[in-house]
């Protein structure tokens, strides 16, 4: 039997778990304060937006709707589809670079008082946790006290994951599927278990390893941080030495200098708040989330022992161990917002600029070309999108030489609101056109209050005499580079 005492590590490795490797499970002391309230009313806002999204209606589609299915992508009003690659690709850098330059100024501003995560962990589901323990406590009944914790947890949960699926499936959808028999959608019902099963281990199993283990962003920390940046620390040269006999010296007024401890009372209150389990005194840790909870905590400490508040509080690495002062200009946060308003204002531009209807132009499959009597034949499929809320017919046709003609099994095209259809036509033009292989022509698409030119190379043979009448030639021209 192996040596318990091997697994033992002269330090935390990680804060959610014991020397011996067994899960530490936490439950932090809320601490009321300044920032607790501000982090209240910032959480329960988003709350209230996530879930009002879904059913605030733009233009007959909901605010924000991710349609993967259909590869269609709704943003207040605008439809995206997969092939919008220039407005999803800027839309995904303006996103990281507003992550860059917040946490160059503001540390993990996003992890303490916007992400999902944290927001209903501490807002929802550890009130529900810490009401059923007091319950336990006053009456004794602690199996229905955890009985009614989990039950609540799972209905949060159901309503969470019922409103997360809302982004992807719409409320419309959503509500077919709450009315249905499992029988007749189980698709759907096991979708809606999974998601709910997934929101239940995490908010009531897995918890602040989500941040501490999970999350990618504790790691990046030191490349998106530096020393100015925004972060919550405990003033070490105010606070040690620790001990309990500051309290003492504090209430007499005694300077700092003539003391035998710092402002520091060693109450560990700081620690017992952190929603991660760490202690802030030992400096900046990848798991510190930047809840500000350890300063409300501190601050309440202070403000009960007469010392003035901050011993904990938000500042920087350059202010609290090097005495520095505040700067705010500096490398990151000048190229930063450059980058960033170079990423908006072009997505600013492909937004205004985004087109009602997208055409899309394809060489058929087979031979690229046919000859007969005179006449080289093109085989063309157009893919056309529309986006607009209703029916649309797409006529279509072709400027080029004279006798170039374009003929269609169905001309104009039928395309459904928000849907995309493909037609499959044909471009003669008369053979003595072309020259070095080539014709260029345009193929002309319109429809109501909408025209699109869109220039497309024929293939042909390279001179008058090298193609057999009504023969496919069976290799295609040299293209020009």
């Amino acid at each position: 039997m192996s040596d318990p005492s091997l697994l033992k590590s002269e330090k935390r490795v990680l804060p959610t778990l014991n020397d011996d490797g067994t899960r530490r499970w936490l439950k932090p002391k809320h601490a009321e304060g300044r920032y607790d309230t501000a982090r209240k009313v910032v959480g329960w806002g988003l709350i209230v937006l996530f879930v009002l999204l879904p059913f605030w209606k733009i233009g007959g589609h909901p605010a924000i709707w991710l349609n993967l299915p259909e590869r269609q992508f709704v943003f207040f009003g605008k439809v995206f589809l997969a092939t919008d690659t220039e407005v999803l690709l800027l839309g995904m850098l303006s996103i990281f670079i507003t992550i860059f330059l917040l946490s160059a100024l503001l540390g993990r501003v996003w992890c303490g008082w916007g992400c999902p995560q944290t927001v209903y962990m501490e807002l929802v589901y550890r009130p529900v946790e810490r009401f059923a323990d007091k319950m336990a406590k006053r009456f004794g009944q602690r199996s229905l006290a955890s009985t009614f914790k989990y039950l609540a947890f799972l209905l949060i949960s159901m309503g969470l994951a019922h409103t997360f699926l809302a982004y992807f499936v719409s409320v419309d959808v959503l509500a077919q599927w709450m009315v249905s028999s499992p029988f007749e959608q189980p698709a759907a019902f096991l979708i809606m278990a999974g998601t709910v099963g997934l929101m239940m281990f995490d908010f009531a199993f897995f918890r602040e390893q989500m941040c501490t283990v999970i999350c990618p962003y504790a790691r990046l920390q030191s490349a998106l941080l530096d020393k100015h940046s925004l972060i919550i620390g405990y003033d070490r040269k105010r606070g040690e030495p620790r001990g309990k006999g500051a309290t003492k010296e504090i209430k007499k007024k005694l300077p700092l200098l003539e003391r035998q401890h710092g402002d520091c009372i060693d109450c560990g209150a700081c620690a017992a708040a952190c929603p991660t389990g760490i202690d802030i005194r030992d400096g900046l840790q990848l798991e510190c989330i930047a809840c500000a909870q350890c300063v409300d905590a501190c601050d309440n400490i202070m403000d009960r022992i007469g010392a003035p508040r901050g011993l904990v509080r938000y500042s920087s690495q350059a202010i609290l161990e090097e005495g520095e002062k505040k700067k705010l200009i500096r490398g990151r946060t000048v190229v930063y917002p450059f980058l960033l308003a170079g990423l908006l204002g072009g997505l600013a531009f492909a937004v205004s600029t985004h087109q009602s209807t997208e055409v899309k132009m394809l060489r058929g499959t087979g031979a690229p070309f046919t000859v007969e009597d005179g006449v080289v034949r093109n085989q063309i499929r157009i893919r056309i999108s529309n986006r607009t809320e209703g029916s649309q017919s797409y006529a279509l046709d072709v400027i080029g030489p004279e006798g170039t003609t374009l003929l269609a099994p169905v001309n104009p095209l039928a395309v459904e609101p928000n849907a995309t259809e493909s037609a499959l036509v044909f471009v003669h033009a008369p053979q003595a056109a072309f020259k070095q292989g080539d014709l260029q022509v345009k193929i002309i698409v319109t429809t109501d209050g909408f025209r699109e030119e869109r220039p497309f190379r024929l293939l042909g043979p390279m001179g008058t005499g090298n193609v057999k009448q009504g023969k496919v030639r069976s290799s295609p021209p040299r293209l020009k580079k």
